[in-house]
């Protein structure tokens, strides 16, 4: 009697005839009196116990069967169409047909995992677009102090375009896997990439926010602080060059006072409003008492009150000053006008200069014309030519190559080189100035006594040993045997 195979719905499978095997599925179904059935039935009970694992789906599934994919390592259920993956997604490059609504897909290709909504696959995450990683992202930072926060990243083609935190901190850089290219600190809020610490708020790039602001906590970088503010009463500071066009500003209630650039790159500072007005300008003095210095309208510079106020100082001077006329007392001058020709100071004898004492107080002069009551040195002077240059004291004769030369014991004794004459004449002569009367240093040779007489001697050199050429009386003493300047009154 053949035997029926129904489904467990009731419906009927396949019938099997006696002494045969049936393999309409994936399972044999043995008929009555069939030989050698216990292998095939124990082959059944084995294909059920390892859920058919194979590589390939079973070739003969019913609705319902169960295949374990060993290739995948999933277990899938045969629908009636197809076998469908239990407990996971779909695994493949392209998009799957035959899912329903709920299933999941992951497309291997892009590592991205869809929903199934009954007529379309819906993106689950992660966001992906063109080559690289498109996100937003749930990330956890590490700050220089080694404590961890967590922020949200956005990421466009594997940049990291803009941060989201709830605390400011400083990312420790020193770890590669740490770091986050464009950032140094993330502020509490919102961070741009590249907007850096040093910047003060300033994107170096061109990422911006478009869109309308409410308000700005900088502008440019700079804070409101640095800006000219309109409201009344609330001091502004400025911590860069403030430009205004050549037509500049105005202050006062009537536009009183206006400063501007006039003919292209001519500043100007005008008081514009009635007649007559004036330009003050005030600074605060030790005592912090602010003072009018000086005064500025339209006839001239004046200072704020009269006999107070100094130009320049001692450390600060004026280079030059021009003037018609100067009215006052002055207690320096660089030159002196005589006849409209001005005649500068000098300490040398220059001709059309004012003759002025040098740092010794001497005042020097080619010729002084007038009457002296007085002269600081001793002798009187008067230059002779001579072979070279003798030293001062020597005793000088008529004779030789030239006017004068030394003198000895058998010469007439005409005078001694004189340093410093009180008077000297024939000055632009050419030679050496020869002291003919008063007192000057005399070379003696041998001790000498104040009073004592002393005589032309040897080349020049006189000596208390009375010759025809008597030069002066000595004024001072020495024992010396060696040759020494004595002073002397000249006899010559």
């Amino acid at each position: 009697m053949a035997y029926t195979i129904n489904k467990y719905s009731g419906a009927t499978l396949v019938v099997v005839q006696d002494g045969t095997v049936d393999t309409t599925t994936d399972l044999t179904f043995v008929g009555k009196n069939y030989a050698g059935y216990g292998e095939i039935q124990n082959e059944n009970f084995l294909f059920l116990l390892e859920n058919f694992s194979g590589t390939s789906q079973p070739p003969k599934p019913t609705s319902g069967q169960i295949w374990h994919d060993s290739t995948n390592g999933k277990i899938k259920f045969y629908d009636g169409t197809k076998f469908k993956t239990t407990g996971g997604a779909e695994v493949s490059t392209t998009q799957p047909v035959g899912l329903t609504s709920g299933d999941f897909w992951w497309d291997s290709g892009n590592s991205q995992l869809y929903t199934y909504n009954g007529s379309s696959f819906v993106l689950v995450g992660p966001q992906g677009a063109g080559s690289g990683l498109t996100q937003m992202k749930s990330q956890t930072v590490r700050d220089t102090t080694n404590v961890n926060h967590s922020i949200i990243v956005a990421t466009i083609d594997d940049e990291v375009i803009f941060a989201v935190s709830g605390q400011e901190f400083t990312i420790d850089s020193t770890d590669p896997a740490n770091a986050i290219t464009g950032f140094d600190v993330i502020r509490k809020g919102t961070t741009m990439v590249n907007t850096v610490d040093a910047t003060n708020g300033v994107t170096s790039t061109n990422h911006r926010y478009w869109g309308t602001s409410s308000n700005s906590l900088r502008l440019g970088g700079l804070l409101p602080s640095s800006f000219v503010q309109s409201t009344p009463g609330i001091p502004t500071t400025f911590a860069e060059v403030v430009r205004f066009p050549d037509a500049g500003i105005t202050i006062g209630d009537q536009n009183d006072l206006h400063v501007y650039v006039e003919n292209g790159n001519q500043g100007v500072i005008a008081n514009e409003v009635g007649t007559n007005n004036i330009i003050r300008f005030k600074t605060s003095n030790a005592n912090s008492v602010q003072t009018n210095s000086v005064i500025i309208q339209s006839t001239g510079i004046n200072p704020g009150s009269t006999s107070t106020y100094t130009l320049g100082s001692s450390t600060a001077k004026w280079s030059n000053v021009w003037a018609d006329n100067f009215q006052g007392n002055s207690s320096s001058t660089s030159a002196i006008k005589f006849n409209s020709a001005d005649y500068a100071g000098d300490t040398s004898a220059i001709a059309n200069t004012t003759a002025l004492r040098d740092s010794t107080g001497d005042l020097h002069a080619n010729f002084f014309r007038g009457t002296a009551t007085q002269a600081q040195y001793a002798d009187l002077a008067e230059v002779y030519a001579t072979t070279e240059e003798w030293p001062v004291g020597t005793v000088m004769a008529v004779g030789g190559e030239a006017e004068v030369k030394p003198a000895s014991v058998s010469h007439h004794a005409v005078g001694v080189i004189s340093a410093e004459p009180a008077y000297l004449m024939n000055s632009t002569a050419e030679g050496q100035a020869v002291g003919l009367k008063g007192r000057v240093p005399v070379r003696v040779s041998g001790p000498v006594s104040k009073g004592q007489p002393v005589y032309a001697w040897q080349d020049g050199v006189a000596s208390t040993i009375a010759s025809t050429g008597l030069v002066g009386i000595a004024l001072e003493t020495s024992t010396s045997d060696e040759e020494k300047l004595i002073e002397c009154v000249l006899k010559v």
